[in-house]
């Protein structure tokens, strides 16, 4: 497992911790990214689009703010978001503690 630190990520404020669960080859050309990603407090995931692929959020940890396309809802434990192709999000930790989450981003 590869663990990166991301400094704004897409934009966003402060910075995102990505742990890599799965390599390129296992990826096997299907998928761009399965990983736990850790959003800590006052930290953001800007937002971005996703054109050929698809992106899946299954919140483990924390609570925060998913922008879906200019609709924001709150996220919290147990909550899945799913962005498909041209479309786009955000993700603000509303939080006192870490937002985690699953990231999976599948290519078209």
């Amino acid at each position: 497992m590869e663990i990166r630190r991301v400094e704004n990520m897409a934009g966003g404020k402060g910075h995102v911790i990505i742990k890599d669960l799965l390599g390129e080859k296992e990826l096997n050309g299907k998928c761009r990214m399965y990983a736990e990603v850790t959003v800590e407090p006052g930290c953001s995931l800007g937002y971005h689009e996703h054109h050929g692929e698809s992106e899946t959020f299954y919140i483990l940890q924390g609570f925060g703010d998913f922008d879906d396309n200019g609709t924001v809802r709150q996220v919290k434990p147990g909550d899945v978001t799913f962005t498909p192709s041209g479309s786009g999000h955000a993700l603000v930790n509303t939080g006192v503690s870490n937002l985690i989450f699953m990231a999976l981003i599948i290519l078209d």
